[in-house]
Order: structure tokens, then C-alpha cells, then sequence
């Protein structure tokens, strides 16, 4: 397939973001990188400013604006609103934070562009898996919540600013766009605090703001069956970009590769696609598209993609060929 900006193309920035050093924080002249873990992956933030000290305050105010999303919005912590929502919400409406509110309405939205494709009911099946212990569910336990994966089953109420479940057994998990979110209010964060230069990554989604002092950020798209390997380089300035693989969080079975993006069709791991990347102008946009692109795979993703202005992607199939949503052109051949 051919290409849309010619010189713009997604990354997956778990892998390569080339300024970063593998060091927990690195300040060189008026440059600092700082990298922290956080929602479950390792956060990293990378700026410019004149003052050393003024750079590193503002690296901190990222990583506590991300500890703040993170305590709202994680499933694994049992105080979190998203967690009393999955308790709760099958009984009554259970009032939440703007903030949880209107990105939860955002999925649903998302849900609907993409024809269930993204789904953040996801989680009925999915809290079932076990990626670090090789764990998936048997096939009574599937049968049983696979018809909880229904984004219609989650009714916000704008009126109390409540979200309630149709049935019990929905769960959402809001995996898939947290994490964009967090990277775009951190990238919010460092422009009130006067940066104009700086990247903020959290695993495989992130926020490039302006460029790199009067050049391009040079990112690259890994190669999913080669640790550390860069498919393709790409220059980009002042743009969100979102990489879903299926090399980030799985097992093996049996010869079957069990990972994290799981269909809402199916309830087990999306196949016939290696990763899907996402460039535009807003992370959680590029971060909720990653994953439905992943999902719909290469045809149907990239005719969604086609549909939408500010959006490109890249698509690597199971067979390892890489294609390109329409915006693109491919590198050329040497």
C-alpha cells in the first residue's frame, strides 16, 4: 500500500526512542532524561530547558501527574474508581471524577467508530489471563464471560456522572487509551511549565512536543520477532505515537502464541497481525487506534485508518510484511 506524509511514520517507543540512555535519569548541557515505572510499564521523559533544576522539576511533575492517573484508573488497586466501577456498577450507577467519566464515554465512542473492534469490556475475559504465570482461561470459564465483552453493556449517565454495568460479569479495563492519556497530560503538564522540547513515553505510546532542537525525532518501529531490532526509522516532530504488539506481554503454548490484545469477538489473543502503529495528533487517539487496528487487521484497520485525516499507520502481518495506510509511502527500495 502506498503512503500519506511522506516523511511521517509510527513507533514503537518500548523499543527505540534513540535519545534515550539506558541510565534511570541523564542530564547532558540543558538535555535531562528521567525514566520511572509507572502504570505497570516504564515511564520516560526526555526535555530541554535552559535551567538544569527548572528541567528536572518538570520531569517530577510528569511522573506525579502520571502517579495520579495511574491511582485513578488501575485495575489493580483496590481504592481506585475504576475498581469500584467493576465492583459495584452491575448493582447500581456508581458516580465517578469527571476525568474517569469523559474517558470512559471517549472508549465507548471509540468502540463505535470501530465497530467493537476496540472494546474496554474487554477485561471480563481478559482478567482470566495470567501472562506472567502462562495462564489463560478453559473453555467453560470463555463460554461463560464471553458474552460480557459488549461495550453496549456500559451505560454512563451524564446526569450524575455515573457508569453503569447492564449485567453482572462486565469488567472494563481501560488498558488500551490510559496510558496515551497519561502521556498527553504529561506533554499538557511540560507546556504550563514553558518546555517547548520534550518526549513522554509510558511503554509503547507516546507524546513528542515541538522537535529536537531544530531536528526531527528520530524514532523507529521494532521488529516483533527481534529483540532490540528497528524495522524502520522515521523522523517526526510534534506528534503522538502508539505501537501494539504482540511481542509485549505473552506466552507460549503448544506452539500458540497467547498475548495481552485480546478480540472482543473471540475473548483470546487477535491474530494476523505482528504490531500495528499509529501517528496523529492526540495519544489517546493513537493508543485507543494501535489497538483496534491489531484487531480489525491489516484491510479492515488500515480502511479505518483511510477514514480518519490526521491519522496513518503501519500494519506488520503475521507473515512479517509491513504495510502502510494510505498517507504513507514506504521507504525506498536501496
Amino acid at each position: 500500500m502506498a503512503g500519506k506524509h511522506n516523511s511521517r511514520y509510527s513507533v514503537t517507543l518500548a523499543v527505540v526512542l534513540l535519545v534515550f540512555s539506558s541510565v534511570p535519569t541523564v542530564a547532558t548541557a540543558e538535555w535531562l532524561g528521567a525514566t520511572r515505572a509507572q502504570m505497570g510499564t516504564e515511564v520516560r521523559v526526555y526535555l530541554w530547558h535552559e535551567n538544569k533544576e527548572h528541567a528536572s522539576l518538570a520531569a517530577e511533575a510528569v511522573f506525579t501527574e502520571i502517579a495520579r492517573i495511574e491511582a485513578l484508573m488501575s485495575t489493580y488497586k483496590e481504592d481506585s474508581e475504576i475498581s469500584a466501577v467493576n465492583r459495584d456498577a452491575a448493582m447500581s450507577g456508581v458516580p465517578v471524577g469527571d476525568e474517569l467519566y469523559e474517558l470512559v464515554v471517549r472508549s465507548l465512542d471509540i468502540s463505535v467508530l470501530t465497530r467493537g473492534a476496540f472494546d474496554i469490556t474487554y477485561d471480563s475475559v481478559g482478567q482470566h489471563y495470567d501472562f506472567r504465570a502462562g495462564e489463560h482461561p478453559d473453555e467453560d470459564t470463555l463460554r461463560a464471560s464471553l458474552p460480557k465483552i459488549d461495550y453496549r453493556l456500559v451505560k454512563p449517565r451524564a446526569s450524575d456522572r455515573s457508569i453503569r454495568f447492564l449485567a453482572a460479569g462486565v469488567r472494563i479495563n481501560l488498558g488500551g487509551i490510559a496510558k496515551g492519556y497519561a502521556v498527553e497530560r504529561g506533554v499538557a503538564i511540560l507546556r504550563q511549565l514553558g518546555i517547548s522540547n520534550a518526549i513522554v513515553t509510558a511503554g509503547g505510546d507516546s507524546r513528542l512536543l515541538g522537535d529536537r532542537r531544530g531536528q526531527p525525532w528520530v524514532v523507529g518501529i521494532q521488529n516483533p520477532r527481534a529483540d532490540d531490532e528497528v524495522t524502520l526509522r522515521i523522523p517526526l516532530v510534534d506528534e503522538a505515537v502508539s505501537t501494539s504488539g504482540d511481542y509485549e506481554r505473552y506466552f507460549m503454548e503448544d506452539g500458540k502464541r497467547y498475548h495481552h490484545i485480546i478480540s472482543p469477538v473471540t475473548g483470546e489473543p487477535a491474530n494476523g497481525v505482528q504490531s500495528a502503529t499509529i501517528v496523529g495528533p492526540d495519544a489517546v487517539m493513537t493508543d485507543a487506534l494501535s489497538t483496534s487496528v491489531f484487531v480489525m487487521g491489516v484491510d479492515s484497520g488500515l480502511r479505518l485508518i483511510a477514514t480518519l485525516p490526521d491519522y496513518e499507520g503501519i500494519v506488520i502481518d503475521a507473515d512479517g510484511r509491513m504495510f502502510y495506510s494510505d498517507g504513507l509511502r514506504p521507504p525506498a527500495a536501496e
